[in-house]
């Protein structure tokens, strides 16, 4: 049983007790020692952190946010799957000369009752057990909280997958509760991990599914600083499983990939993974819709593949351009057993995508080859919606073997070079995780990476700073934890003025 005292530690006093590796026998382990990143569960740290390299650069003031998988069951009860495990947020507050982490548990109700019941209740993505129970309102699962976190005016947002997020205080990390949007939002609102944000309109995008059999939905909703401004529903050909999605200044795109959920075997007892099924007979779609209406301004085929990101889109001189990140097919196979993860993981590569407007038809499609399964994509913030070149994401070195990986490269890439030059990779026994995050001077290129690393000989985190401009020479900065935190999914950057 997970007791208060043990998930509410200052700081680490020892370190918690890895889960063992199940590498498959006769396969070649590409990432030694990573049962020491997946423990069966974290600790909180409130803390300062040890500061070598260079010094940390003016701009990079104020506060990075990290959200992932961080309790994975309990003792008598292991979840499988990397999505399964409870969300902890991670906070760096970074001041002139020194940084201050802190991580806190997501005080959701999943979390709360399976902490007071000392055993797990509901079932997660990819783990099931005799009694395990769904959302009584959407016969969905009780969202962990577990992908991503986004500051948003002076609120901070932590979401799961299709689940409402729940609002933290952005200093202290304390939960405050669901967001429902002054009631307008409940529990059989379907919503997605991916909110967008528009600075310049205030909105926030986002988008769930509804995986009806019979008339599967996409609910697309626009919010205004005063709250929702409309919802609208999109009936889809198939209950797709989609993850992310894109906008740019009139329109919001998703990649439509045919991984289509059974939701009669996920209420017969079965899990998520269980009840997706990859057909891609049926075929991949762009869908574009307006921004202003969530009318559906155009439904383009696009071949046989999958994404599960997508990495930005933009306007300009009547075409509508749109980036992602393409696998030959899903990804979430491999996200277990936790910990050997990877372990035939599907090629992949970013693709561009070109709509002509007027025609709303598909007049151009480039690959980027030989990019090692890439995945958390990021750019510029500044860029977002615009025309942009520069572009970073994690990989996996050894992608093409067979045996358990995990990110070790960072990339930088840039749109107009047919090859990937730029390239950081770890040294043995430590790995990359997160979704990295450029910090920049605004209204300039100059910028830095911050990026985790999990440092599994000596059973430590370390946040790396890179030069955006030049990965491959390494970091600049390290910022070291005394504990290992969580492999986290998806991060994020609010700045506060220079002179705070």
């Amino acid at each position: 049983m997970i007791t208060s005292m043990e998930i509410n530690l200052e700081k680490n006093s020892s370190q918690p007790t890895a889960e063992p590796s199940m590498q498959q026998p006769g396969t070649t382990d590409f990432a030694p020692g990573i049962e020491a990143a997946f423990p069966a569960r974290f600790q909180e740290f409130d803390c300062r952190v040890e500061i070598s390299g260079d010094p940390l650069p003016d701009f990079l003031r104020g506060t990075y946010y990290l959200n992932g998988p961080a309790r994975f069951g309990f003792d008598d009860l292991r979840y499988k799957h990397w999505l399964d495990g409870d969300g902890m947020v991670c906070a760096i507050r970074f001041r002139k000369a020194a940084a201050k982490l802190r991580s806190r548990y997501i005080q959701s109700r999943k979390f709360k009752e399976e902490q007071k019941a000392g055993k797990p209740l509901y079932r997660t993505f990819g783990t099931a057990f005799p009694g395990s129970r769904l959302n009584a309102l959407n016969n969905g699962l009780e969202s962990p909280v577990n992908v991503s976190v986004y500051p948003i005016h002076d609120r901070l947002l932590a979401f799961g997958e299709q689940g409402l997020p729940w609002e933290l205080n952005p200093v202290t990390l304390e939960t405050r509760g669901q967001f429902t949007c002054n009631g307008q939002l409940n529990d059989a609102s379907p919503f997605s991990a991916h909110p967008k944000f528009d600075s310049t309109t205030g909105e926030m995008l986002n988008f769930g599914i509804l995986f009806s059999m019979q008339a599967p939905r996409l609910y697309f909703y626009c919010f205004g600083p005063e709250g929702l401004r409309f919802r609208r529903a999109v009936p889809l050909e198939y209950p797709c499983s989609v993850h992310d999605f894109s906008i740019s200044k009139n329109f919001a795109v998703f990649y439509l990939s045919p991984y289509l959920l059974n939701t009669a075997k996920l209420l017969q007892n079965g899990t998520v993974l269980d009840s997706l099924r990859w057909k891609p007979e049926c075929g991949s779609r762009m869908l574009v819709l307006a921004r202003n209406t969530g009318e559906t301004i155009a439904s383009i085929p696009v071949g046989h593949r999958y994404c599960l990101h997508l990495i930005n889109s933009f306007e300009q001189d009547g075409q509508l351009t749109v980036d992602v990140l393409e696998f030959s097919e899903p990804l979430y196979s491999q996200y277990q057993p936790v910990p050997d993860l990877f372990h035939s993981v599907p090629s992949g590569h970013p693709a561009r995508f070109v709509i002509n407007l007027k025609s709303r038809e598909l007049v151009q499609h480039i690959s980027l080859g030989g990019a090692s399964s890439p995945d958390f994509a990021t750019i510029n913030t500044e860029h977002c919606m615009r025309p942009y070149s520069d572009f970073w994401m994690l990989g996996i070195s050894a992608a093409s073997n067979r045996g358990r990986k995990f990110f070790d490269r960072l990339i930088h890439s840039r749109w107009n070079e047919q090859s990937f030059s730029d390239i950081y990779e770890c040294p043995r026994l430590r790995y990359l995780s997160g979704e990295p995050v450029f910090v920049g001077v605004p209204g300039s290129e100059e910028g830095v990476i911050l990026c985790q690393e999990l440092d599994v000989q000596n059973a430590r985190t370390c946040f790396l700073v890179f030069n955006a401009g030049k990965v491959s020479s390494g970091p600049v900065t390290r910022l070291a934890l005394d504990g290992i935190l969580y492999p986290g999914f998806h991060a994020g950057f609010k700045p506060t003025p220079l002179l705070q």
